[in-house]
């Protein structure tokens, strides 16, 4: 199977130390022939770090889609219903995003679009990027994983001994979870070593 023809969403939350691996892996889904349709935070589009300046982030990702992005709940909301999406992707996915998800509270054009995507049975892959996955937002992470159409980029400690509740997905294997989560099944083993991208 490949991405080719397919519509696919791809959002982007605030976890700026991840972009640099992330955007590898848009460029190659766009590159099997898919079309993405990028949705950002708040965060992403305002947010100036040593990872480099909103902006920055958001002109790289329109000239890499062709698309503007969709940067408010209003304008995510048609990825329900009136403009659909085969797949919805979240990469990074912060700590913060997923526990709203696993609450059901739509605060964010990405979230929104997530929810939209679900609305329609249609696969959402998460790359979770927290550094309370074995913490508080533990509870969040394994409601996730129970609930239908959403699927998890493998994930594992990515610095256990100087970050013990720390996760982050391997970014890497976004294209084979789609892939997958297309198929309606969950790329294994979801839990791994995780080797720097």
């Amino acid at each position: 199977m490949s991405l080719n023809g397919k519509r696919i969403g791809f959002g982007l939350t605030g976890s700026h130390c991840t972009y640099d691996i992330v955007f590898p892996e848009i460029e190659r889904i766009v590159n099997d022939g898919a079309e993405v349709i990028p949705v950002v935070t708040s965060t992403v589009k305002n947010t100036e770090t040593r990872f480099g300046k909103g902006e920055d982030w958001i002109d790289r990702i329109e000239k890499l889609t062709g698309h503007h992005v969709i940067d408010t709940i209003v304008k995510a909301e048609p990825l329900g219903p009136k403009l659909p999406l085969d797949c919805m992707i979240i990469a990074p996915m912060t700590g913060n995003s997923m526990s709203k998800l696993a609450n059901a509270m739509t605060e964010s054009p990405v979230l929104m679009a997530a929810k939209a995507t679900m609305r329609n049975h249609r696969p959402v892959v998460l790359g979770i990027s927290t550094n309370d996955a074995l913490g508080l937002n533990g509870m969040n992470l394994m409601r996730l994983m129970g609930a239908k159409d959403l699927y998890f980029v493998p994930y594992g400690q990515d610095d256990p001994f100087n970050k013990p509740n720390s996760m982050v997905a391997r970014m890497s294997l976004i294209y084979d979870t789609v892939i997958s989560a297309l198929e309606g099944k969950q790329l294994q083993p979801v839990i791994i070593e995780r080797y720097k991208d």
